[in-house]
Formats: structure tokens, C-alpha cells, sequence
């Protein structure tokens, strides 16, 4: 069975730098096994909604790339269904570079990230802009985040892959480490308290 992600990504120049570089060979078997990996199976999608933010790709009608990072509290990249993705579109900085993008090419790239363990994961799609729906922006807004959001986005799956975990910088988020530093701050007290009783 082959994998969407190597249809998508694998072009014949892509090809034929593997060719050069010696991993075509590995790369063509890697092609005919495994997943098709266009469905948001269960650890992927447990994957995507614990993430606070992402890196999303768009191309202008010039050939351009732009990356846009999106944040906000955990969760808000929701899992709708097997196939599809959708977030509430927050206010931002009034450029809509994104948005103007995806009038004229539907395809993205959604780069999600998680320093702390390591792991990142690519995902392919379709995106779609949906302005005139109140029922879906609901269904996407995020209970108690104060911001305002202005549409939804859609993202039909096309394909996932993991990267490998090579030179990912290991980082934490304030809240990762408030609860590793947790027990040692217990521990500080508890050692305080005994000090403090060995001096009375």
C-alpha cells in the first residue's frame, strides 16, 4: 500500500536527488509499505490536539512560500472527523497573507512540533476559509480564550508523516517546567521546615 505523504512529496526532482545522494533505494521501499497515512489515526490525532501551536504553509499566486505560526491554548486545532482538521481563525495583525494565499491555491503544510519529547509531525491538506459560518465557528472557538475570532479553517487530511527526532533542540513550555520544578519546590520547603526546627 503506498504512502499518500510520498506521492505528494517525493517529485521526480526529489527523486533524482535521492538518486545522487544514495537514499532513493531505501526511500522507494518505503513508498510501497506502511500506512497510507491520510487518516487521522487515533496517536496522531491525540498528537495534533495537544499541541498549543503549529507552523502553516501556504504558496501566493507568484510561486511563493509563506509560513504563518498559529497559537493558542492547547486543543485549538481541532480533530473534526478521520480526514479533517479545522481551527478558529483568531485576530491577528491585519496582513491576512494566509487567507489571501488560499484564494488562490488550497494546499498547505501544517509543521506541528513537541520540543519536549522530541517529536514533530508533517501533515498535508486542502484548506478551505469558511467566513459565513457561525455554527462552525462555535463548534472551532475555544471556551474561556479571549480572542476574537474572525473565520474557521478547514484542512482536509491528504497525507501525515513523522520526521525523525534528529537535531530537535529540546525545550519546555513555562508550564512544563512549573510542573517538573514542582516537587523539588516541594522538597525545598520540606528541607526549610526541618532547617528551620533544627535552629529553634
Amino acid at each position: 500500500m503506498a504512502r499518500k505523504f510520498t506521492q505528494i512529496a517525493f517529485t521526480p526532482a526529489v527523486k533524482a536527488i535521492q538518486d545522487k545522494y544514495g537514499s532513493r533505494e531505501t526511500y522507494a521501499r518505503m513508498e510501497e509499505s506502511g500506512l497510507e497515512n491520510d487518516t487521522l489515526i487515533p496517536h496522531i490525532a491525540e498528537f495534533v490536539e495537544a499541541r498549543d501551536s503549529f507552523y502553516m504553509g501556504t504558496t501566493n499566486e507568484k510561486g511563493w512560500p509563506y509560513i504563518q505560526f498559529r497559537g493558542g491554548p492547547i486543543g485549538f486545532l481541532k480533530v473534526l472527523d478521520r480526514k479533517t482538521l479545522g481551527f478558529a481563525d483568531f485576530s491577528g495583525n491585519g496582513q491576512y497573507l494566509s487567507i489571501g494565499n488560499l484564494e488562490t491555491s488550497d494546499r498547505v503544510f501544517l509543521f506541528l512540533m513537541d520540543y519536549a519529547n522530541r517529536r514533530r509531525l508533517k501533515i498535508w491538506g486542502r484548506a478551505k476559509v469558511e467566513c459565513d459560518r457561525p455554527d462552525l465557528v462555535e463548534q472551532l472557538r475555544v471556551s474561556g480564550y479571549r480572542a476574537n475570532v474572525e473565520r474557521a479553517i478547514v484542512i482536509r487530511v491528504e497525507a501525515w508523516d513523522w520526521n525523525c527526532p534528529q537535531h530537535i533542540p529540546l525545550k519546555y513550555s513555562e508550564e512544563q517546567v512549573a510542573e517538573i520544578m514542582a516537587p523539588l519546590q516541594s522538597r525545598i520547603r520540606e528541607l526549610e521546615t526541618q532547617l528551620e526546627s533544627l535552629t529553634d
